[in-house]
């Protein structure tokens, strides 16, 4: 009787200890793929950051050739104006 009580206790921890390792692999698995989740974020945030930088350079080109165009422009109709009031 003793046997079959001592025996039954060994299956069940046993079974307990498989339990327990198989939800330990589970949190392991899925601590991994938190951190390899945060890395690929890290490295999108780098990206769009990159992309930010790179967009802002280019905005500044623009408005500086905007306002080259500006001049010109209006350094043409001033050239105009005078030519009409010259005939």
């Amino acid at each position: 009787e003793f046997q079959k009580i001592v025996g039954s206790l060994i299956e069940l921890i046993d079974q307990l200890a498989k339990a327990a390792e198989s939800e330990k692999m589970k949190a392991i698995g899925a601590w991994n793929l938190l951190k390899s989740i945060a890395k690929q974020r890290e490295a999108q945030e780098q990206q769009l950051q990159a992309l930010i930088a790179e967009k802002k350079m280019q905005l500044e080109r623009y408005q500086i050739e905007y306002k080259t165009l500006c001049k010109i422009k209006a350094d043409q109709n001033e050239f105009i104006d005078q030519f009409i009031f010259q005939k």
